[in-house]
């Protein structure tokens, strides 16, 4: 009965609740960045520079692999080792991509958040200006 108890603290305590909003909206975060390099950036940098694809390109350490062969093809040929290091830049360009477009993202909302005004004082309680008349009674 012990362990039931300290597994309901658990799963009501803050954290737990919080790590859980967290990773909710994380992936909603995420579909939204996927659709920003997907649909926004990645069609500029295909018209500028050409769609970014290198996953077919590849080396052929040992083996006989006929040339203009494409990487799915020539991983099926017996014998033969394939350094396949295209897909690897893809991945790394498209990460970089994301990276930027977050950093980006942080960057304005971390300049929304110093644009906010401070908030105003807080007023004195009552019993805070009772003690401030005193003092400036005692003074005169």
């Amino acid at each position: 009965m012990g362990m039931l108890k300290e597994f309901k603290e658990f799963a009501i305590k803050g954290n737990a609740v919080d790590l859980a909003v967290g990773v909710i909206i994380g992936g909603a975060f995420g579909k939204i960045v996927t659709s920003i390099i997907d649909d926004l950036i990645m069609p500029v940098v295909g018209a500028i520079i050409g769609k970014p694809d290198f996953s077919s390109l590849y080396v052929v350490l040992k083996g006989n692999v006929p040339a203009g062969t494409k990487l799915e093809e020539a991983r099926k040929i017996a014998d033969t080792s394939i350094f396949a290091y295209g897909n690897f830049i893809t991945i790394a360009i498209n990460f970089l991509l994301l990276a930027l477009v977050i950093f980006w993202m942080v960057k304005a909302m971390n300049k929304m958040k110093k644009d906010a005004p401070p908030p105003p004082p807080a007023e004195p309680s009552s019993t805070d200006k009772l003690l401030i008349e005193i003092r400036d009674a005692l003074k005169k």
